[in-house]
């Protein structure tokens, strides 16, 4: 079946309607995440997206979507305690990273390391809350540690040890650029961390509940969830948005390449999303996070120009429902941020594990394996050829 041929078909035999994507089909029921993309707004657990990135903090946050409510001050205490204690990971683990090959993707590695996790606590206990809590904790505590280690790796250095004086995102900033960060630039990327940490049933948190329904460890759950991210038409857009600016070069320019863009029907990186006809929230957000870095830190120059492409594309993309989306400026203020470009989405990754252990946790909740059907589109009916006779068209 051609690219052109996949759209909504409705089989006559059986009357199944086809969508591609599942697009709009309810697949599990879920009280973690809440989207109005007409109205432009996003909830975990029935908060505002908006109220938690003002204040709340990334593992109060990853605790209230996994546990379903905020902890009280003594839960939290020892959520982070424990976080805290397991963000080492095994000098195996290390050395086997250091068996990668540095030219290797981030998110290569971050998937083989994730998975890696489930040699050493292999134990399948899934009907053991204590099991979940710990696997949820070593999840959280280890994954910014390996992203940071592949990074100064594959520079040929060795990995920088977890500082248990500084807090989660203060600590994973310092590992990754080896020098401990402006408190404001920390709680910034604390604040990117919640604005990223879930978005309902995404690609990857599809594939991650689907790898759960089999009852898998959590290890694998994570592993699946990041090779589904690393793909390029899920996680990594604000690369691309990047790069996008940076071929426009200056404000001066943004109307002759959205003329080009929409004649060429090519697509405007960091616009558009399946679940928002408005300003995706988190963009909103993103953009205010900017300013406050570069009103500290110096403007990113580019920043000009993607403010003039979101005016510019207001009247002649905002009529289609199409706007900004959460990728449209994280890439600036991870940049800002020190993060190499490369590194983006496994900094996605560290954030959504949160949303993926809500779901993977939900899951088991009311468990049944996940098995979709299909419209069978082949041939039928067809005589084994004994291979002497067959032509070429009929071996090809």
């Amino acid at each position: 079946m051609s690219q052109a041929q996949v759209r909504e078909t409705i089989n006559e035999a059986s009357g199944t309607v086809f969508r591609p994507g599942l697009e709009g089909v309810p697949v599990t029921h879920s009280s973690i995440c809440d989207i109005d993309g007409l109205q432009g707004n996003l909830s975990y657990r029935g908060y505002s997206i908006q109220e938690l990135a003002a204040k709340s903090t990334f593992l109060e946050t990853t605790y209230l979507l996994i546990w379903g409510e905020l902890p009280n001050p003594q839960q939290l205490r020892d959520f982070e305690a424990e976080v805290q204690m397991h963000r080492r990971v095994s000098f195996r683990v290390r050395d086997m990273m250091k068996c990668f090959p540095a030219t290797g993707h981030p998110m290569d590695a971050l998937q083989s390391s994730a998975a890696s996790l489930g040699l050493f606590y292999s134990r399948r206990a899934i009907d053991n809350p204590q099991y979940i809590y710990d696997a949820v904790v070593r999840l959280i505590a280890k994954i910014p540690t390996m992203v940071a280690a592949f990074q100064l790796i594959r520079k040929g250095q060795d990995p920088i040890q977890p500082r248990d004086d500084l807090a989660y995102s203060a600590n994973f900033l310092y590992m990754l650029t080896e020098r401990e960060q402006d408190p404001l630039a920390a709680r910034i990327f604390d604040r990117c961390l919640i604005l990223h940490a879930e978005h309902s049933l995404n690609a990857s948190t599809f594939s991650a509940r689907v790898t759960a329904s089999t009852l898998t460890d959590p290890y694998a759950v994570v592993a699946s969830a990041v090779g589904t991210l690393a793909g390029p038409l899920h996680g990594g857009a604000n690369e691309d948005v990047l790069a996008m600016l940076e071929e426009i070069g200056s404000p001066n320019n943004v109307s002759a390449y959205l003329d080009d863009a929409i004649t060429n029907k090519k697509k405007v990186m960091g616009f558009g999303h399946r679940e928002y006809r408005v300003k995706d929230p988190r963009a909103s957000i993103l953009q205010d996070l900017a300013e406050e870095l570069f009103a500290r830190f110096g403007k990113d120059e580019m920043y000009d120009v993607a403010r003039e492409l979101e005016a510019e594309s207001a009247s002649r993309l905002g009529p289609k429902g199409i706007f900004p989306n959460v990728d449209f400026y994280s890439g600036l203020v991870y940049r800002k941020l020190g993060i190499p470009r490369d590194l983006f989405t496994p900094v996605f990754a560290i954030s959504r594990v949160a949303g993926w252990l809500a779901h993977w946790r939900e899951q088991l909740g009311a468990n049944r394996i996940f098995r979709p059907s299909q419209i069978y589109t082949g041939s039928k009916s067809r005589q084994w050829i004994a291979p002497s006779e067959r032509t070429t068209t009929e071996g090809s």
